[in-house]
């Protein structure tokens, strides 16, 4: 079924978080979405009812819990069209991106030094590479953005040599909503024997996803950014390339084969999940990948396309305010901006005492905003399939106070 803006305010109703808050205008889902009750109920009836450690017993519960476990992987990677032994649990994105950076250089070619991002990536998907280069003696290097907030592929192209080892590159970014060409970027990162990584945390709830026909090497991101519980998240590895990699953590669980002077590694991925899993929010990412399947991604998009495009329309109703996207056909349904002259801070505080929930500051990406030349961050508002009309409506309204107010 189409979603219209009736059908959001309906889908609402799915959410616990909007009955326990009354009035709540949640327009922050770039950084966390709200979790429906289906997800909730998942966590709390494996606790009520299957709670044991998956892999460890052969009594009735472990098994119920391992099965749950099991089918968890199954549905994860179905929704990205991956195999299950290609998908990692971790506990996020960022852990993801790290247990890559830790790793790879165990497989990575002597000839090349190099690392390509973006000058949009998240901190999560710069620190760790800029910690990796710094131990390996590489040097790190980045795309440019255009003045229209897309990325610059003549930079791009440019950039990219023989030397370079490794392209990590968003999906979408989490300030501009930018949906960057990451099959194209995959493909001749590929042509220069890259390893090619896909952060999609912003983007794996609002697109369909096909690591196939992407192509691409690895691909991260977290459960708490798709309707799913927190501390839980995906890496997903080409069986061939997991295989080759070193593990990231050791303990229990990981190995196959151990003695006092040597281990042996299990087959991935049970090779990089040593220790006990969050084996219930893993349970929980699998329903919230259920919910948004019975909905359709399709029609999601449809949705937070037509919010997206009314957003930047009433946003241009405000007085000196500076947005910063791309375009409604080139971004996700997200919008950063700053009314001129106020501090982000000031604004998303004032909003608060309205009920109305945003983003303020760096949201993490530091050398982003320095280029932006936006001092004190930005303001970003982030839309789900539930927002509606009237969800940007009141933002809009609210702002026009806030500008009168220091006028």
């Amino acid at each position: 079924m189409k979603i219209n803006n009736k059908i959001a305010k309906k889908r609402k109703e799915d959410f616990p978080i909007f009955r326990h808050n009354l009035g709540l205008v949640y327009l922050d889902n770039a950084a966390t979405s709200q979790r429906p009750a289906s997800v909730i109920n998942a966590v709390k009836d494996f606790s009520e009812k299957d709670n044991a450690n998956v892999g460890r017993g052969v009594y009735s519960l472990a098994e119920r819990a391992m099965k749950k476990y099991n089918q968890a992987r199954i549905i994860v990677a179905d929704f990205i069209k991956a195999e299950p032994e290609e998908i990692i649990f971790t506990r996020n994105a960022t852990e993801s991106l790290n247990l890559l950076a830790y790793t790879l250089p165990s497989i990575l070619p002597r000839n090349k030094n190099e690392i390509l991002i973006t000058e949009m990536e998240h901190h999560s998907n710069l620190v760790p590479w800029q910690q990796l280069a710094k131990r390996n003696n590489m040097k790190l290097k980045f795309v440019k953005i255009t003045k229209d907030f897309m990325l610059d592929m003549n930079d791009f192209n440019s950039k990219l040599s023989d030397k370079t080892a490794i392209v990590s590159v968003a999906q979408v970014s989490n300030v501009l909503g930018t949906i960057n060409d990451v099959k194209l970027i995959t493909k001749l990162a590929k042509q220069k024997g890259a390893i090619t990584i896909i952060d999609a945390a912003q983007s794996i709830q609002h697109l369909n996803i096909n690591v196939k026909e992407l192509e691409c090497d690895f691909l991260a991101f977290s459960g708490h950014k798709v309707l799913g519980p927190s501390g839980i998240g995906v890496l997903f590895g080409r069986k061939e390339l997991l295989e080759k990699l070193p593990p990231f953590n050791f303990g229990g669980g990981m190995i196959s084969k151990i003695t006092k002077e040597n281990s042996e590694w299990a087959n991935p991925p049970e090779k990089f999940e040593a220790g006990t899993q969050n084996i219930a929010e893993a349970i929980g990412l699998a329903e919230s990948l259920s919910y948004l399947k019975k909905i359709s991604l399709e029609n999601i998009k449809e949705w937070e396309n037509y919010l997206l495009k009314y957003a930047l329309k009433r946003l241009k109703e405000v007085p000196d305010i500076k947005i910063y996207n791309p375009g409604e056909e080139k971004s996700v349904s997200l919008v950063s901006f700053n009314l001129l002259g106020i501090h982000p801070h000031d604004i998303a505080g004032l909003l608060n005492e309205k009920r109305i929930a945003i983003r303020a500051g760096h949201c993490c990406a530091m050398p982003l905003m320095e280029i932006l030349k936006a001092k004190g961050g930005v303001c970003r508002a982030s839309f789900s399939f539930y927002n509606t009309l009237e969800d940007i409506d009141i933002l809009v309204d609210a702002l026009k106070e806030i500008q009168k107010k220091f006028a």
